[in-house]
């Protein structure tokens, strides 16, 4: 194998770890509320500027409206139907991901 083809495969190699991380980030739609820190995937900081937030979440009740890359949450109310266990926590230095909850819909994604 060539140099060059090395190169070729180690960029596909990366672009595909790449896209895979990214659609894990994205996917998390269904949440379900944790009581406990250590239980959660992911540290939630609600801030009260939409400025301030890593997403824009709209809630949602209907499963069906909770697509990928939409940042349209559906509670859940068991665990296992979640794809992210989520705790609010009071500290923005302890947060994972920074959220503003909005009231539209179509305000809803990555910011």
């Amino acid at each position: 194998m060539t140099p060059k083809n090395k190169i070729l495969k180690s960029k596909k190699l990366l672009l595909l770890i790449t896209v895979l991380l990214a659609v894990n980030f994205t996917n998390a739609q269904k949440v379900y509320l944790t009581k406990y820190k250590n239980e959660a995937d992911k540290k939630i900081y609600v801030t009260k500027y939409k400025s301030e937030s890593d997403l824009i979440v709209f809630e949602s009740k209907y499963k069906s409206e909770a697509k990928p890359y939409s940042g349209i949450w559906y509670w859940t109310k068991y665990k296992g139907d979640s794809d992210w266990k989520i705790y609010f926590t009071k500290y923005k230095s302890e947060a994972d991901l920074k959220v503003y909850f909005t009231k539209y819909k179509s305000e809803a994604g990555v910011n």
